[in-house]
Order: C-alpha cells, then sequence, then structure tokens
C-alpha cells in the first residue's frame, strides 16, 4: 500500500511541475525532416497572384563544373571546397541555438580544468 502510495505521490509532483513550467517563446526550432514541421503550426502564407521566382541554387553551376573536372584533382577540391562553404553558410543562417545551450567560456587564466 505505500509503495503505491509512492507511486502516486511521485506522479502528481510531475504532472505539478509541468503545469508550473514557464511558457516558452515562439521561435523556429530545428526540425530533422521526419514528420510534420513544428514550425509551419504559426506560420501562414499568403498566396499571391504573381508568385516571385524561387531564388536559384547558388551551387548548381559550381556542381556542373564539378561534373567536368577530373575526380579528386586540385581543380575539383577548389569548387567541391566552394560548395561545401556555400552548404554552410546556408545551414548557419538557419541554425537557431538557444542562448542557455551554449556555455560560455571558462573565466580566468586556467583553461585546462587543472586543480591547480
Amino acid at each position: 500500500m505505500i509503495r503505491h502510495a509512492l507511486v502516486l505521490l511521485t506522479f502528481c509532483a510531475t504532472l505539478m511541475g509541468c503545469a508550473a513550467a514557464p511558457a516558452q517563446e515562439r521561435r523556429p526550432i530545428a526540425w530533422d525532416g521526419l514528420g510534420q514541421n513544428p514550425n509551419r503550426s504559426h506560420v501562414t502564407k499568403r498566396r499571391t497572384a504573381n508568385p516571385t521566382p524561387v531564388q536559384d541554387n547558388p551551387n548548381q553551376e559550381r556542381e556542373r563544373v564539378l561534373a567536368t573536372l577530373r575526380p579528386y584533382s586540385d581543380a575539383w577540391w577548389a569548387v567541391h571546397d566552394e560548395i561545401e562553404a556555400e552548404n554552410d553558410r546556408k545551414l548557419g543562417t538557419k541554425l537557431v541555438i538557444c542562448p542557455r545551450c551554449v556555455q560560455s567560456p571558462p573565466s580566468g587564466d586556467e583553461a585546462t580544468g587543472s586543480i591547480r
């Protein structure tokens, strides 16, 4: 009987913790591409009579050039690095990191974690 009371008490305490959690800010969150996009629920899109053309992929021309080059040559690596840099730049503009999740670097002269 005491075990059941303890389980019930733990369950109730868990529910109280969820109910007392502060409201979250509505920011776009990272989405892994699986399931429904959680960012889409609060975004409304308007339809226009003349839709604007979608921006072309800047890597499209680079990929065509890459296909004509000899694989793993110096020129091939240069174009490959440009494509990867552009992909990283695009990801950097979309990536949102919570400020509470990023830890600041340790203060002071000691950065190795030594006890001395």
